[in-house]
């Protein structure tokens, strides 16, 4: 099988931030990497669920709506991908992600999406944990520009 762009960036040396994971055409893959890889601290799966209700919400709800064609958690659970059109800047998108992570981590109030008809795990959400690993994350946006938005080497 053919081994996906993802598994060749060196997650030894990975740190938190903002990357661009892959341009396809018109669409641009961000890696919004909250965690080292394999440090043992990783989204506790609550707060992830929570965080990707909410980023979602979120950036689908925002004047850039129209440009997002997916939000969704990492399945190693150190953070997500955001996929949007080429037409969104990269300052605009870490506009975006600075604008959502700041959302989540002050929001309180009824988890959207969270019901049992509008979820498949309605349970499993923990958003104290959620607000937590937001602010964490908007420290670290804090030091991200657009041109830090390389892979390391």
């Amino acid at each position: 099988m053919k081994k996906i762009a993802s598994f060749t960036i060196n997650h030894d040396i990975l740190t938190p931030g903002m990357y661009i994971s892959r341009v396809d055409g018109d669409v641009i893959t961000y890696d919004l990497r909250c965690k080292y890889p394999n440090k043992g601290d990783y989204l506790a799966q609550g707060a992830l669920h929570t965080l990707e209700h909410l980023i979602a919400t979120y950036v689908r709800s925002s004047a850039l709506s129209d440009e997002v064609l997916y939000f969704g958690p990492m399945g190693c659970r150190t953070g997500f991908y955001l996929l949007l059109r080429d037409s969104v800047s990269k300052e605009a998108a870490l506009r975006l992600v600075r604008d959502a992570f700041a959302f989540a981590s002050s929001y309180e109030g009824e988890i959207p999406g969270a019901k049992p008809i509008e979820c498949g795990n309605y349970l499993e959400h923990d958003l104290p944990g959620a607000r937590a690993e937001a602010a964490a994350y908007v420290r670290v946006l804090a030091k991200c520009t657009p041109e830090t938005m390389k892979y390391p080497a």
